[in-house]
């Protein structure tokens, strides 16, 4: 059995992680910004997969005391951290960067970049002093370089994950620490829907594009976790929407006629 902490694990793919561990016999730690949210999931966690199995504690992840408080919690819960997935993040409307909010700007910088800096610096003192454990970085637009227009803020802040994680391999090798990569592709969440105007002709086309390469969570949370369980080296990357599934949905597409938004 494994101890997993996993940020943003209130709603969406967090959350579908935190179900699919529990379900493979794993310890979960449920993490968001309100402790009233994160007491619900635990509540009803607890309720199906058994109150030893499942524990929480609110983090904002901009905040390093909130952090370690988050991982004082899980050690002082269930020993030790095993595995650490960095999921919390946030997306701004898309919109040109000269239009964009200022605020938005500072805050998806501070969440998905900032945040996810200091939640690593948490995790591998914690897992340092240890002696062991994974971390796991979640991959977004942009991570492999994909451009878009609307997308200039969110995107650089997902194209450092894979600065950071080959900057971290580096620096824990021949510990007992692992530095991984998760990429889920493209889930169909809040995060996803918020960035659109779904009134929009913009909306309509990108739409088709997500019913090709789009999936529902509890689509990709399964195989996620699957992987993260199996893998055991530093720089493992664990990947749902590969170039060769790409590829593969696209030619289908004309056959294979899918609606992932009718139940939203």
């Amino acid at each position: 059995m494994k101890t997993v902490v996993i940020t943003g694990s209130t709603r969406g793919i967090g959350r579908g992680l935190a179900e699919n561990f529990l379900a493979r016999g794993c310890a979960v730690v449920i993490s968001g910004r309100q402790q009233t949210a994160v007491d619900a999931v635990v509540a009803e966690l607890a309720a199906r997969y058994g109150a030893d199995k499942v524990a929480g504690k609110a983090c904002e992840v901009t905040a390093a005391d909130q952090l370690q408080g988050l991982w004082d919690a899980a050690v002082a819960h269930f020993s030790s951290v095993d595995v650490w997935i960095n999921n919390a993040g946030i997306s701004v409307p898309r919109k040109p960067l000269h239009e964009t909010d200022p605020l938005d700007i500072s805050r998806v910088v501070d969440i998905n970049l900032a945040g996810l800096l200091l939640a690593n610096s948490v995790a591998l003192r914690g897992m340092l002093g240890q002696g062991s454990g994974q971390i796991w970085n979640m991959e977004g637009f942009g991570s492999g370089g994909q451009v878009q227009p609307g997308m200039c803020a969110y995107g650089a802040t997902k194209r450092a994950v894979n600065y950071i994680n080959k900057a971290l391999q580096k620096e824990i090798k021949g510990t007992g620490v692992q530095v991984c990569t998760l990429s889920p592709g493209i889930v169909v969440t809040d995060l996803l829907l918020g960035d659109y105007d779904t009134a929009s002709p913009e909306w309509e086309k990108s739409k088709k594009i997500f019913n090709i390469l789009g999936d529902k969570v509890e689509t990709v949370t399964p195989y996620l976790v699957e992987g993260i369980l199996k893998a055991d080296k530093s720089g493992a990357k664990v990947a749902w929407l590969t170039s060769g599934k790409a590829f593969r949905r696209f030619m289908t597409a004309g056959f294979n006629k899918r609606d992932l938004f009718t139940d939203l």
